[in-house]
């Protein structure tokens, strides 16, 4: 299973590494993510210049595709041959949005009446798209799911691993990068998030 994590000039890197990194820890039971970028090289926030690993037609063939977040969404989401690189499919792929991400779900059309996540900055451009955003780290219906604050990235990464290899797996991972003497506390944080974001509208 291959998941993109489509990564824009301009990236924040916390969205898009800690959800990449996260999720190659089980590349060894058949998931591994990709940085996905639309040019060879892009630009995070911070001046890290990045060179993709797979470039942005790769979100077609991909499993599982999560849309990172970045200063320059809001310049993506009007760019229309960019977006047009995006044929995303939530019949057949998870698809995750991490903070402004969700402008590029709402632009793509695929959150219809759906709430979604995101950061403080991004909320009143996320809301001007019709779209009601919630108080709340994370959130989910069906294959797609949206995150805000830039640590949330761990539950989108959660999500990922638990749709696809199960909760035991998720638990592995989180309890292997969680901060020393609070490994319980960071696995049953993230599930609970999870679960919470996967039952708030049933």
């Amino acid at each position: 299973m291959q998941v993109a994590v489509v990564t824009f000039d301009g990236f924040n890197e916390l969205d898009s590494f800690i959800a990449s990194a996260l999720i190659n820890r089980c590349r060894k039971d058949g998931l591994e993510a990709f940085v996905t970028t639309p040019t060879p090289v892009v630009t995070s926030m911070n001046g890290v210049e990045v060179s993709g690993q797979r470039p942005m037609e790769f979100v077609a063939e991909a499993d599982v595709v999560l849309i990172g977040s970045g200063v320059k969404t809001r310049d993506v989401v009007a760019d229309e041959r960019l977006i047009s690189r995006l044929p995303l499919d939530p019949a057949r792929q998870l698809i995750g949005a991490q903070c402004s991400g969700a402008l590029v779900l709402a632009r793509l059309g695929l959150l219809g009446d759906m709430p979604a996540c995101t950061d403080s900055k991004s909320r009143p451009f996320v809301e001007a798209c019709g779209v009601t955003v919630l108080d709340a780290p994370f959130h989910a219906e069906g294959n797609i799911a949206t995150a805000g604050g830039c640590l949330a990235s761990q539950y989108l990464a959660t999500w990922v691993i638990t749709r696809t290899l199960g909760e035991d797996d998720a638990s592995g991972v989180l309890d292997y990068v969680a901060p020393v003497g609070e490994n319980q506390e960071t696995v049953d944080r993230a599930l609970r998030a999870v679960r919470a974001g996967e039952a708030a509208l049933r």
